[in-house]
């Protein structure tokens, strides 16, 4: 029988660097549509989330009984015809890995929305908080992401395959994670999205901050027939992806000389694909051992031996499908008669991340957005992914790069001026800026050796038309009439028999060109 990994790891005491010690967490704790900081009774600090977003609209909601970070939220508006995301902007370190979690609380009316959850340029998952809502439970999604620049960009989505309804956001933080953290991921071309992270044997409270420095959750996963505590501590800052140590103080054990089948993650049927798992034993007894086997769906995850001291097995590439079963057995030739146990696990699924925009494009168009007074709202994050979200009037190509080919923000109300740098934009072909309010002089864009038409008409521009614009030989409509233009027109361009130029009325050229 083929086994659904690409290999298996067992950790047992894998020292990590001596930096580990120096290591500072650093996070990010935002309250979406909070108005000032404050400390939560963990002593940890909130604040609010206008410094990394320009859009939406913050709420106070009316539920009783409800913590600080859920009692507002921020909410985003929803467009069937013209689906949009809408961007945090948040601070990071090239090449440092974070932990980004989203938490949602709908408070009402009605049924809350489904909507997209977008990381960079990835399409992370579909957010649907209805259950938990009706539950009275507060939603979260939480992934492993490294930061490609100086930002990590987290975006909402309405999708209108879903509902139709304003996507919104309770709670949004990004923690940063040591190196060694899950460091098996190749995240120059994967992330991970968490699927369950669990405490076996334990009941009460979700464990978290400050037993995980890291923020994680870890939830209860309660068996009142095998669970079974201890209180021995284990050095955990010896295991690469240094769980808490009280995951290690509770534990399911099986039943002398029977094994012992559950399934995990609980009522979560998965998509055949590819997971990150990782599983975490320790005896239960100080100075003892036992030896376990652990299937999941049937095949053989590990055969060994586990101490006190702790164990920790992962796969970083295993196959999974449909609901999972966990089987704890006897090891193969073991000799111990104590039964299996297991006390921790963490699933994740695993996806692969897509391609950004061309970073020429994406600084063009930054500088273009700095000049216009009123840029659209979602002009944050990526200009063209993922592709169900690009900016609103952008127009990309998806070849073996990401290229900006159109720009239409024609009769959109934009005040401001027209940046050279739109000359940057090297691949594209259409220009639009009609009927808006743009004033100043019209740019340079002879490098434009794609460009097809470029639509002016209907601002306030000054100045004289460029004559680099007549070298462009791709040109084939120039639409500038209804400006305040001055000075002569290029012969390049009125001799071009292949142009539709178009000047008149409002311009004052000199001589004044006739009408065609």
């Amino acid at each position: 029988m083929a086994t659904p990994f690409s290999f298996v790891f067992l950790l047992l005491f894998s020292l990590l660097p001596s930096a580990l010690s120096q290591f500072n967490i650093s996070g990010l704790l935002i309250d979406c549509g909070v108005n000032t900081s404050y400390t939560d009774d963990r002593n940890l600090r909130w604040v609010p989330d206008s410094p990394y977003i320009t859009s939406g609209e913050s709420k106070n909601l009316s539920t009783p009984g409800l913590s600080t970070t859920f009692s507002t939220l921020r909410s985003f508006p929803f467009n069937a015809s013209r689906p949009r995301k809408f961007c945090y902007t948040l601070p990071s370190y090239r090449g440092a890995r974070y932990l980004v979690r989203t938490s949602y609380f709908f408070g009402g009316p009605g049924v809350p929305p489904v909507f997209d959850l977008i990381v960079d340029a990835n399409l992370w998952t579909m957010v649907n908080t209805t259950a938990d809502y009706v539950a009275g439970s507060a939603s979260y999604y939480e992934g492993v992401f490294q930061a490609k620049g100086k930002f990590i960009i987290v975006c909402l989505a309405g999708n209108p395959n879903y509902t139709k309804g304003d996507p919104f956001i309770s709670s949004l933080e990004l923690i940063m994670l040591h190196n060694s953290v899950y460091n098996a991921t190749d995240f120059d071309t994967m992330a991970m999205g968490l699927i369950a992270r669990s405490k076996f044997g334990a009941t009460g409270d979700i464990e978290g901050y400050p037993d995980d420095r890291f923020h994680r959750y870890w939830q209860p996963f309660p068996d009142k027939k095998h669970a079974k505590t201890s209180t021995h501590n284990i050095t955990t800052s010896f295991f690469w992806n240094l769980p808490p140590q009280d995951v290690f103080n509770t534990a399911i054990v099986a039943d002398k000389g029977s094994p012992l089948a559950f399934q995990w993650p609980q009522l979560v049927s998965l998509q055949n694909s590819t997971y990150y798992v990782a599983l975490y034993f320790a005896d239960t007894v100080l100075g003892k051992s036992r030896n376990l086997a652990v299937y999941i769906n049937g095949y053989q995850f590990y055969d060994g031996s586990v101490t006190s001291n702790g164990t920790v097995v992962f796969s970083s590439a295993w196959i999974l499908s449909g609901l999972t079963t966990v089987t704890l057995a006897p090891g193969s030739g073991s000799s111990s008669n104590l039964p299996p146990l297991i006390n921790a696990g963490e699933v994740f699924g695993l996806f692969k991340l897509q391609n950004l925009t061309t970073t020429r494009d994406v600084i063009s168009l930054q500088a273009i957005k700095q000049l216009i007074n009123n840029p659209p709202e979602d002009w944050t994050g990526d200009p063209c992914m993922p592709p169900e979200y690009p900016w609103t009037g952008v127009t990309c190509t998806f070849d073996s790069r990401i290229r900006v080919v159109s720009l239409n923000l024609a009769n959109m109300g934009l005040t401001g001026k027209i940046s050279p740098s739109i000359a940057s934009l090297t691949a594209i072909a259409n220009i639009s800026l009609a009927f808006n309010d743009f004033s100043g002089d019209i740019p340079n864009l002879g490098q434009l050796n794609y460009l097809k038409k470029l639509d002016l008409q209907g601002n306030q521009l000054t100045g004289s038309i460029p004559e680099s614009l007549g070298s462009i030989r791709t040109l084939r409509e120039l639409f500038l009439q209804n400006n305040n233009l001055t000075g002569q027109v290029p012969s390049n361009l009125l001799n071009n028999t292949k142009l539709n130029l178009r000047l008149h009325p409002g311009n004052n050229f000199s001589p004044d060109p006739p009408v065609p």
